[in-house]
Parts: C-alpha cells; structure tokens; sequence
C-alpha cells in the first residue's frame, strides 16, 4: 500500500488561529480511494521547518502532499524555498499568468500589479497544475522516488486540485490498497463498559482487522477497518463481524452508519413523516443550527423559538407566569409547556425544548451550573429528562443539543411502538 504524508505550512495553524481542515479533508479522501495516510504534521513559516519536514516526510512515504504559503506576500516562502530545495530557477507559467491576469481583470475587477504577476512564478523543474478555482498554481516534484505535490492553502482551491489532478495522478502512478470501513454509532454508554462488553469479539479479530473506539458528545462510535485483507472480499468479511457486533450492542445502536445524531433524528422524522420544532432557551439557537444545516431540512423542520428570557417564555411560548415563579426557568414543569407552546406555534407534529444553566456562572445551590432540564413531545405528552454537565460553557451547550435530540428520538420510536 502507497504511503502518504501530509504537511501543512502556515504559523497561523500553530498559533490556533486557523484549525487545519485540509488534512482531515485530504486524509478522509484519499482513505476513501485506498490510500494509507500515515503522518500528518503541521509547520510554520519558517524555513527550516519546512525544509527539516520535507526531508523527514520522505523517509516515510511514496507521496508528500503539501499545503500553504504560495501566496504573493513575504510571508509565503514555499514556493522560493521548494525551488531552493529541488536546485531549480524560478520562471513564469504563461499558462498561470494567463489565469491569474484573467481572474484580476475579469473577476476581481482589480488592477493588475506586479505583485500579482509573481503568481505565475515556479520552479522550472516542476510540473505545473493550473488553478481552476484561484490565482496560484500548483506544483509536482520528483526526488529520490518520492513525488511532492505543492497546492495553496485555501480549502476551495485545495480540493479542486485534489480530485482533479492528485488523485487521478496517484491512480495512474500507484496501486491503491483495499481499505474497508464500517462504523457503529452507540449512546449512552462510555468506552470502558463498551470494551468490557465486546471484550471476546476485540480479542478474536483477525490481525489485519482494527477496531476503533471514537467518543464524541455521549456517542461513541465503534470503527472497524480492514486493510489489505488476504479474504477474497474484504467487504464481506468486515460486514460479517459488524454483523456481530451489531448484536452485542444492539441495547446502545443508534446507527449502522457513521453519521451525527442531527442526521439520524432527521432520518426518522423522513421516515415517519413527521414534523417538528424547538424551543431554545440555553442553547440559543444551537439545535436549530444543526438541524438545518441538514439540506433538505426543511421538509421536516419548520422553525425555533429562542426563548432566552422569562418574558420571552411567556409571550412566545405561552409559560405560565406562575410556574415560571415558582418552579424557575430551569425545571420540568417550564420544559413541558415549552414543548406544547413551540408544537403551537410552529404547528409540528412533535418538538424538543431545553433550559438550563451553561456557565461559567449563574447557578445556585439547588441548581448548579451545568443543570439542564429538556423535553420532547407533542401537544399531548411529552418525556423530559434532567441532566448535569461539568464541562466548559461551549461543550455543555453541544452536549445538551445532542442529548435533546436523542430524546426527541426516543420518544417517536416509544410513541411508534405504543400505537402498534
């Protein structure tokens, strides 16, 4: 199987200021098509550090694959410094000056500077790769039987080049590996009881076969892999076992499929034909946000009341002032009515409402912060559930957002079944 690693450049990656999706991006993709992502490392704008991981990658895989710091400023110096370290000159692409003047011109509706001219410059012992999607091009080098790859760092531009050029290119040039990969998405229950559970299952797997475990927001998702497996179909063999562990975790399976729980809500509402809202007073807007960056959400998913305040509660969704007096904001008998005031408004068939206390600050003695009331229902019922979550503002939030849909899931499956 062809080796591959990834280089990122840019001190902005380093410093937290940009979160690096190209690799994850190009690892995912190239998985997909049967090759093996080894290393994944990240460098500054430093020479030096680019040179160092440009040596050290080579000694690990067929393909370098390198991202950032083909711009025009001073602060881009891959281009120069990959001229330097495959001993070329720098010349200009007519071809990329064409692109690049074209883009200004055209597209931009910008002058056209000397500035931008450099653009087109590479070194001319490399093979260049027109940019569709922006001004600076690409570039393949070959040394000491390895290929470095060059691209911008801008994901658009990035991706086109990947699955326009790279890949077919690594297609022609390498012969992908067969890699299989089933995932089984479980709630509710943590990684050491699942390994306690499946302990005999881990221990018999063939030695070509790995098993995963990904914990993300109470999910965990248990990842098999096959690589190069010596079974004349590796897809089978690998759906056989996901078959049986299937059936050890069939109590906590709440997909076949790697997927979030957003998706496997909207899944089941599609498939029941149903309809729904929320009602959000904690996560102000965060469920929302997930549902409907779903396409196609809205054939299921009709809108929100963000009910931040009590006033908000009262007017918008009908609370009783009373109970939000007596109970507070942050209890079961609000959540409910919060429930049938949203089914009201947004005329759905079911909704989730949640009210909590996020942090840093706000709680009492009696409600810590992290406490959550939520619920999920239709006009006439509705189960609510009353959780605690010691975790930063930001990760409560998520928590409560998958957690409310989780519900939301579970009482159309129990609706489902109590109307058989």
């Amino acid at each position: 199987m062809t080796n591959v690693s990834i280089i990122t450049i840019g001190d902005e990656l380093l410093i937290g200021q940009v979160i690096d999706t190209n690799s994850a991006w190009m690892a995912q993709l190239l998985n997909s098509q049967g090759f093996s992502v080894t290393r994944r490392v990240a460098v500054g704008d430093s020479r030096e550090s680019i040179w160092k991981a440009l040596d050290e990658e080579a000694q690990h895989a067929a393909v370098i694959l390198v991202t950032g710091g083909l711009g025009p400023t001073a602060d881009d110096i891959t281009k120069p410094l990959l001229c330097e370290y495959f001993s070329g000159k720098m010349v200009v692409d007519e071809q990329a000056l064409k692109n690049v003047r074209h883009l200004f011109e055209n597209v931009f509706k910008r002058p056209f500077t000397e500035r931008n001219k450099k653009q087109a410059e590479v070194p001319d012992v490399c093979t260049v790769m027109q940019n569709r999607r922006g001004t600076a091009p690409g570039m393949i080098f070959e040394k000491d039987n390895c290929i470095f790859i060059s691209m911008p760092g801008v994901p658009h531009e990035m991706q086109g080049m990947m699955e326009n050029d790279v890949l077919p290119l690594m297609k022609e040039r390498f012969q992908p590996g067969q890699i299989e990969h089933r995932t089984l998405v479980t709630f509710g229950i943590g990684e050491s009881s699942i390994a306690d559970m499946i302990l005999e299952f881990e221990n018999a797997l063939p030695a070509h076969i790995k098993l995963a475990y990904l914990p993300n927001f109470g999910m965990v998702r248990l990842r098999l892999t096959s690589k190069n497996s010596p079974e004349k179909n590796p897809a089978e063999e690998i759906g056989h076992l996901f078959n049986q562990l299937r059936e050890l975790m069939q109590a906590h399976v709440i997909s076949n499929e790697d997927q979030p729980m957003e998706k496997i809500v909207a899944a089941l509402l599609l498939k029941e034909k149903l309809s729904m809202s929320t009602a959000e007073s904690c996560t102000g807007g965060y469920i929302a946000h997930l549902l409907t960056s779903l396409p196609g959400s809205s054939a299921f998913y009709k809108g929100s009341v963000i009910s931040y305040s009590y006033q908000a509660k009262q007017d918008l969704l009908g609370v009783d002032g009373d109970v939000l007096a007596k109970e507070g904001a942050v209890s079961e008998a609000v959540v409910r009515q919060m429930v049938t005031g949203v089914v009201a408004a947004m005329d759905t068939n079911v909704a989730v409402a949640v009210s909590g206390i996020m942090g840093p600050d706000g709680g009492t003695d009696d409600k810590p912060v992290g406490t959550v009331w939520m619920a999920a229902g239709n006009k006439d019922k509705q189960i609510v559930q009353k959780l605690h979550f010691r975790f930063t503002r930001s990760r409560n939030i998520q928590l409560t957002a998958v957690n409310a849909l989780f519900l939301l899931r579970k009482f159309i499956l129990e609706d489902k079944q109590a109307e058989a």
